[in-house]
């Protein structure tokens, strides 16, 4: 079926102009990630885009001060206590959390055999929002469709977001979520991009905490899968009109999972780099989680496979600069341009997703201290030296979902570069998901997790 949904959108787009040209115009950008360390200053000299550096706080402002039909500042996004207009609810909150248990349960799956986000528990958590009633009480209902208006601004305009975390099951048998903070900090952020209501952080994790421990025997007895939780956040609106929703919905959803690639865990992948496809750029929406930056992202995807690639490595600007995977941000281990043993990953300048695996990794190596940890712009020019050279130790992705994947070559202007990670091991990419494993799954006490039973 993916193979001929590929092939009919290359048939489609083949039929318009295959290329185009346009002037993008120099932007400063806020950085948005809250909780992220800056990466070093480069000399200007050799930094190829204009970044200004902000508080996450400055960047949401910025937002929230543009000119959007009626505003674009996300109602709620201050502090729950504030007031507001009279009756309008500004955030929920989990002690009104109304619960309606499903009267059938369905089979759990052999975690086993599990596909990735094929399967669905037996409930779910909705909390509809309003511009002239703010929120109403969240309540988590037995899992079933949802219903909504054919104009609905999600449908037409992408007015959505989404995110991703997961629970485990350890070997204790107490489930724990993973630092499911950031997911909740990121959130708000695209809340704040999308022009949908905020909401309180805390009250949200506390309700998702109510929905996996009634759930949780769908958290999977394995230390090799675990229970996908997917919030997600629309735009309700029934117009046509494009503008800021006045009715929007955020629900939670779960899902027992296995690896994310059908390789395996722990298998690696070959990546496919073409410049004629960007993912982010600057000004625009890349270090926010939404769909449109996934659904825009397919095409290119199924090139990747048709040339026998399982993911695409986005390349930026006219000297290639290495950015991030598909479903995945990446590390560079390797010997640098000084001589230096460094770890280095591209910055969060606006166009990459400040992902949560992505900070573990950095915090990790800064406290391990034993090499160099930076967040530089690389470059392909840089990567074909460093293997020409033989400076090239481990590549690897890095994202909840596959956690850490080896990278083992990459298909770029026809020629496949073949990257030397398993035949180092992979050391580096095997402690750091050895590491993560062993806090996710209970082996080793963390202040990383939260403890649900």
């Amino acid at each position: 079926m993916l193979e001929g949904l590929c092939h009919s959108l290359r048939r489609t787009l083949a039929r318009g102009s295959r290329q185009s040209t346009c002037t993008r115009p120099r932007l400063q950008l806020s950085r948005s990630a809250a909780r992220f360390r800056p990466p070093p200053p480069r000399p200007a000299a050799q930094r190829p885009r204009s970044v200004r550096m902000a508080s996450p706080l400055h960047a949401a402002a910025a937002l929230s001060l543009q000119d959007c039909s009626k505003g674009c500042a996300a109602e709620g996004a201050g502090d729950p206590g504030d007031g507001g207009a009279a009756g309008v609810a500004k955030t929920f909150q989990a002690k009104d959390l109304i619960i309606t248990p499903a009267t059938i349960l369905k089979e759990k799956p052999d975690p086993s055999g599990l596909l990735f986000g094929s399967v669905f528990t037996d409930h779910m958590l909705t909390v509809e929002w309003s511009s002239e009633g703010g929120w109403e009480k969240p309540h988590i209902k037995p899992f079933q469709n949802l219903s909504l208006h054919p104009g609905s601004s999600a449908l037409h305009y992408g007015v959505e977001l989404f995110e991703g975390l997961k629970a485990f099951r350890g070997v204790d048998n107490k489930i724990r979520l993973f630092r499911p903070n950031l997911n909740m900090d990121r959130m708000l952020r695209s809340a704040v991009r999308t022009t949908l209501p905020g909401f309180d952080k805390e009250e949200l994790l506390e309700c998702i905490q109510q929905l996996v421990k009634l759930d949780q025997e769908w958290v999977p007895y394995s230390t090799s899968a675990s229970l996908y939780i997917r919030p997600a956040f629309i735009g309700t609106e029934a117009s046509l009109g494009v503008k800021k929703p006045t009715k929007a919905l955020l629900f939670v959803i779960l899902s027992p999972v296995g690896p994310y690639f059908s390789s395996g865990a722990f298998n690696p992948v070959s990546l496919w780099a073409n410049p004629k496809y960007v993912r982010a750029w600057e000004g625009g929406t890349g270090a926010y989680k939404m769909g449109g930056n996934y659904g825009a992202s397919l095409f290119a995807q199924c090139e990747a496979m048709e040339h026998g690639c399982q993911q695409v490595l986005w390349l930026y600007g006219e000297d290639n600069q290495i950015t991030e995977v598909g479903t995945m941000n990446l590390f560079l281990y390797w010997i640098n341009e000084d001589g230096e043993e460094e770890l280095a990953t591209p910055p969060l300048d606006g166009i990459i997703l400040p992902g949560v695996t992505r900070q573990c990794i950095l915090d990790l190596a800064h406290k391990w201290g034993e090499f160099k940890v930076s967040e530089r712009y690389l470059t392909m020019d840089d990567l074909t030296a460093a293997l020409e050279g033989n400076r090239v130790k481990e590549m690897f992705g890095a994202g909840t979902a596959c956690v850490v994947c080896p990278v083992s070559g990459i298909l770029y202007k026809g020629e496949k570069m073949h990257i030397p990670t398993m035949e180092n091991g992979p050391k580096l990419a095997s402690r750091i998901l050895g590491k993560l494993t062993d806090i996710q799954y209970g082996r080793e006490e963390s202040d990383w997790t939260i403890v649900l039973s």
